[in-house]
């Protein structure tokens, strides 16, 4: 079946999941969560995919082994767009809301090496700098792990000490649950965002894995 939008059953599958953190609570609910969120999350990037391309659902359980929290599963439902390793397009539905995204989400030191060698040259910096300057222009927010001082071989007055400090940068925006969330009006919403990010994207793949963004 084609995607008709989000479900109210979805948002409150996961305020309950997050009161419940437990098997009982998800084996419970087992199947509220195969329809109400991972069926239209299928659906949902299923339809994206021609434009997109195709996107990887995460699993519901969380990776307990090396985390003090214990909790089983995520409290959020997540697809993943993986354009070049570490960086891609996001979607995600949790209590809050729905929530999109596109950049690079994880680093190895010498990738991160690589996008500061970036940013501090001008012509590729500036073009950086331009990009993210027109996406919080148009009311997205920057996010990733930065370091709360100047990175080792930089000074505090470099022109783009605030990107130098990401080791991790993507762009995101998050829309409340209201009632066109429960509408198929939520492809062409995340179409819409995924574009916004594609020169961010597109800047990464080019300058941190050293490589243009793949044709579709």
């Amino acid at each position: 079946m084609g995607f008709t939008g989000i479900p109210d059953d979805a948002f409150r599958y996961y305020e309950g999941l997050e009161a419940d953190n437990s098997k009982t609570y998800f084996t419970r609910h087992k199947q509220l969560y195969e329809e109400a969120v991972r069926g239209p999350m299928l659906a949902l990037t299923d339809e994206l995919a021609a434009e997109f391309g195709a996107a990887q659902l995460f699993r519901p359980y969380r990776d307990v082994r090396f985390s003090k929290d214990k909790t089983p599963y995520k409290t959020h439902q997540g697809a993943f767009i993986d354009l070049q390793p570490g960086i891609g397009l996001y979607v995600e539905i949790s209590a809050a809301g729905l929530f999109t995204a596109g950049g690079i989400y994880t680093q190895a030191s010498d990738q991160v090496a690589r996008f500061r060698a970036a940013v501090d040259e001008d012509l590729t910096g500036k073009a950086l700098e331009s990009v993210t300057d027109a996406l919080t222009a148009a009311g997205y927010a920057l996010h990733g792990d930065r370091l709360k001082t100047k990175p080792r071989g930089f000074t505090e007055d470099h022109p783009r000490i605030e990107l130098l400090r990401h080791k991790s940068l993507y762009a995101g925006v998050r829309f409340e649950p209201e009632q066109w969330v429960h509408t198929a009006a939520v492809r062409e919403r995340v179409a819409e965002t995924w574009r916004a990010f594609g020169p961010l994207v597109e800047w990464l793949c080019a300058h941190v894995r050293g490589s243009e963004l793949p044709r579709r």
